[in-house]
């Protein structure tokens, strides 16, 4: 365990109308408690649970690897800003860490390889091979069976999103057994029932406001998941 707690300080909130900070989760929800090695934010898209893993991964200066665009006509000159009005208190000493998200990811295997073109070591850590040449879930996966070995803080953005369910019990076991090390603390976005299905952990519901830890049987992926495929005929004839 590394990371304690977050604390959130909407007083200091520079406005309430745009996005983060007009969410009622992040002006209700006064601090999230970490106690277990692994632990989920759930929730349906739109509730915050990914911006709240960028603004941990700012404020504990974890960098995002991707490539900045220029941005459009419209923006919202807040989105990025939620780090600055959290606070963190780590158990002991700051340890680094890796932010994931499969939506950039790309960028940085692409940045990854063109450092290795001057020293082929850098791949080391992911099979001794570059990243680009491999499927997305298997360059996922070489990632993570990498990195995650190494001490730190690492916060995953909904990692199953190009995983089949196999790999995603080859990540599942991954987690099991750094979790079980005690070198690696993990922070997860997920919708996915096979992932959330990992004992010992803690799973907050950002369905609720506040924030709310839930059980695994409580939620709505594995409700559903399991209704479906108890029920598919029942399902499929209701299209």
């Amino acid at each position: 365990m590394h990371l304690k707690k977050i604390t959130f300080q909407p007083e200091e909130y520079p406005t309430r109308e745009y996005y983060p900070f007009n969410l009622k989760i992040f002006n209700e929800t006064r601090s999230i408690v970490f106690t277990t090695p692994v632990t989920f934010f759930i929730g349906e898209n739109g509730t915050g649970k990914s911006s709240l893993l960028k603004a941990i991964a700012n404020k504990c200066n974890i960098h995002i690897w991707k490539s900045y665009e220029s941005p459009g006509y419209i923006r919202n000159e807040y989105c990025d800003d939620l780090y600055k009005h959290i606070d963190v208190e780590w158990f002991k000493d700051y340890v680094p860490g890796s932010y994931f998200s499969s939506e950039i990811f790309s960028d940085f295997a692409h940045i990854l390889d063109e450092w290795a073109k001057t020293d082929s070591a850098m791949l080391k850590y992911f099979g001794g091979e570059s990243l680009v040449t491999k499927s997305h879930g298997q360059c996922h996966m070489a990632y993570f069976s990498g990195r995650y070995r190494i001490k730190g803080l690492y916060l995953l953005d909904e990692p199953e999103n190009a995983l089949s369910p196999k790999s995603q019990l080859q990540l599942l076991k991954l987690l099991k057994e750094m979790s079980k090390a005690g070198h690696a603390q993990f922070i997860i976005a997920s919708h996915s029932p096979i992932l959330l299905a990992l004992t010992g952990t803690t799973i907050y519901s950002f369905d609720h406001i506040p924030v709310k830890q839930v059980k695994y049987e409580e939620t709505d992926y594995y409700q559903i998941y399991k209704d479906f495929l108890n029920n598919k005929d029942k399902y499929l004839a209701d299209l």
